[in-house]
């Protein structure tokens, strides 16, 4: 997956994210499936983020991109900032 897939599928799991916020914020009740969709979100898009960084960041330091590796959910969701 290069940079710009990356991208694409990051934007499309936030639009989803924001649509269920949007509406739960403007009233809506959301669902017991919607809430976990959200859930999911929620997690799924921080594992893309990352490959992401780390994909730049070999690239910054001259090394193959296509070298860098997902990494699982839980590991990534446990990180500092």
């Amino acid at each position: 997956m290069d940079d710009d897939d990356l991208i694409s599928r990051i934007d499309t799991l936030v639009d989803e994210e924001h649509e269920l916020h949007t509406r739960h914020a403007g009233g809506d009740a959301l669902s017991d499936e919607e809430r976990e969709r959200l859930q999911a979100l929620e997690v799924r898009h921080d594992p893309c983020w990352d490959l992401l960084r780390q994909r730049r960041a070999r690239r910054s330091a001259g090394q193959d991109p296509d070298a860098a590796e997902a990494r699982p959910a839980e590991v990534v969701e446990h990180y500092q900032q």
